[in-house]
């Protein structure tokens, strides 16, 4: 469903993705792990030109981008894979001048130009999935961190993306909070949702990912079934880096 294939990304002399390959498939859940800098954010965010590569190529769907240092993705092209994924930010990025309902449905309104009565619907189913549809008319502020990050879920569900993005979706939060998030994640993992995700949290990706893929310095060290990677990894590097899940 995704291929990213030989990415290069620097910012200045920084050289941050290092020829990066990464094949997703339907219904998967991939999770990206690695020390701070290892370049596993920056991946994640080319997958939906947040950052644009500087080399290599995406294919999401039937949509396909050759990147070149001269020549920078047509804003067209650019839209069209933005509208096949859905994005959720560490600091959850709400609108604080919208209510909850609101901040779900303002994409649909705005972008996808639906009626207000539908996307109040789409809304409401969205909010009770992720477990927060009485908080509907309360204010972001009003909200704990946990419950701040479900509506962001919903919020980048609502398009009914092929694949859903989350960069660190729990760092934010204290463990009791970040329960939350995860136990949401986890059932759209089970309705076979394709999420791709970033993260320092190991016991999340141990218990909703199918695929680890272990970055250091911008490339791609170990990658595999996450039961394996986990509990026999290849690389000594990886072993250290997990190695934190039996402390």
């Amino acid at each position: 469903m995704i291929a990213l294939e030989k990415i290069q990304k620097s910012f200045g002399a920084h050289e941050v993705l290092k020829s990066v390959d990464l094949t997703i498939a339907q219904g998967t859940v991939t999770a990206l792990i690695g020390q701070s800098g290892s370049g596993k954010s920056t991946l994640l965010r080319c997958v939906n030109l947040l950052e644009v590569p500087e080399a290599g190529s995406l294919r999401l769907g039937d949509e396909r981008i050759e990147f070149s240092r001269t020549e920078q993705p047509s804003r067209e092209a650019v839209l069209r894979i933005r509208r096949k994924t859905g994005m959720v930010f560490q600091n959850f990025q709400l609108f604080p001048h919208r209510t909850v309902i609101q901040n779900v449905m303002e994409g649909l309104i705005t972008v996808q130009r639906w009626d207000r009565e539908r996307a109040r619907a789409r809304a409401g189913v969205l909010l009770e999935k992720v477990g927060i549809s009485q908080k509907a008319d309360a204010w972001p502020v009003t909200l704990s961190g946990g419950q701040q990050q479900r509506v962001a879920i919903a919020r980048a569900l609502a398009p009914s993306p092929d694949i859903l993005l989350c960069d660190e979706p729990t760092s934010a939060l204290d463990p009791g909070l970040a329960a939350e998030v995860i136990d949401v994640l986890s059932q759209l993992a089970k309705e076979g949702m394709t999420m791709l995700f970033a993260t320092h949290d190991l016991r999340l990706a141990a218990s909703i990912s199918r695929e680890v893929v272990f970055l250091s310095g911008g490339t791609v060290v170990e990658s595999g079934l996450s039961e394996e990677v986990f509990a026999r990894p290849k690389h000594p590097e990886t072993a250290a880096f997990i190695s934190v899940l039996g402390r």
